[in-house]
């Protein structure tokens, strides 16, 4: 069985994406804005002070329910489930939607730091692994995702706006029966790559992934977080546009502190998908 780096990157970045996973470098966001809103200060000031408790709030938390839809060119994703941020990212979830793999049919999605698991529901073994580490090495897009699911948690969408300088409250609106504060940011391509990547994310990567985004036709993107009660994070969406049409995710927060229990399913249950791609392509990965 053949599977093509693009197919794996579009499926397990759509899931990275979904699980609303962006990451920051600096934990601080490298932003030392201070005030209340209360006078003191800009209004960026304002809104990178709030943004900045909303972030250590939610980051305390650990963990929480989340329920996402991802879009990307002809491709629609819809996930429910539970996600750990405690040690690296652990999820498990139920996704469904349109194009790529599965057929449209609901599949379950487990994950932890090292790697991805995707029931596909195929006879003897139905689970495919997507190891990060492995793949990271083929491709760039896959060095971002390793380098997200073992250093990143929601919080850092906060800090990633706060970095920009360019945070702006857009007012308050009602998410769910819950009243929150809208935030919103907009930044450029080779802004973004390289907050995103934390410190631990190599030189060639980083340049390797900028040249694929500027090939792709992304020039920008802009972030919106909702901040409810208790200064945690209701919602966030992400878009950008590009030469397949854009991307574009939106996550819903919920159930704060809730367990997450990821157990890896047995070995006897699962493929590789990359020994199984480079078995097929003849020692690698081929675009």
């Amino acid at each position: 069985m053949y599977v093509r780096t693009a197919r794996i990157t579009a499926v397990v970045a759509g899931v990275v994406m979904m699980a609303g996973l962006t990451a920051c470098g600096d934990k601080d966001g490298g932003n030392k804005a201070g005030g209340d809103g209360g006078g003191n200060g800009s209004p960026v000031q304002a809104a990178a002070a709030a943004l900045r408790t909303a972030s250590e709030k939610t980051g305390a938390e650990k963990s929480a329910k989340v329920e996402t839809t991802s879009k990307s060119g002809a491709m629609t994703r819809t996930m429910k489930g539970e996600l750990d941020w405690a040690e690296g990212v652990r999820m498990t979830a139920e996704m469904s939607g349109q194009g790529g793999l599965g057929g449209g049919k609901p599949m379950k999605v487990l994950s932890t730091p090292e790697a991805m698991y995707i029931n596909l529901g195929l006879g003897g073994k139905p689970w495919m692994k997507y190891d990060f580490d492995a793949l990271a090495k083929q491709n760039p897009s896959f060095a971002l995702i390793k380098d997200q699911m073992q250093n990143n948690n929601p919080s850092r969408s906060m800090g990633l706006v706060i970095a920009s300088g360019k945070a702006k409250k857009v007012g308050t609106e009602e998410v769910r029966g819950v009243r929150t504060t809208h935030y919103t940011a907009t930044f450029d391509v080779a802004e973004l790559t390289r907050m995103q990547a934390s410190k631990d994310f190599s030189e060639k990567d980083m340049k390797a992934l900028e040249e694929s985004l500027k090939q792709s036709g992304t020039k920008n993107e802009t972030i919106d977080l909702w901040i409810g009660p208790g200064d945690l994070l209701v919602k966030k969406t992400e878009k950008a546009q590009n030469n397949m049409g854009g991307a574009e995710s939106t996550v819903y927060y919920s159930d704060y502190g809730t367990k997450v229990d990821v157990q890896e399913p047995p070995a006897s249950q699962v493929n590789d998908a990359g020994k199984l791609s480079a078995g097929a392509a003849g020692g690698g990965l081929k675009g």
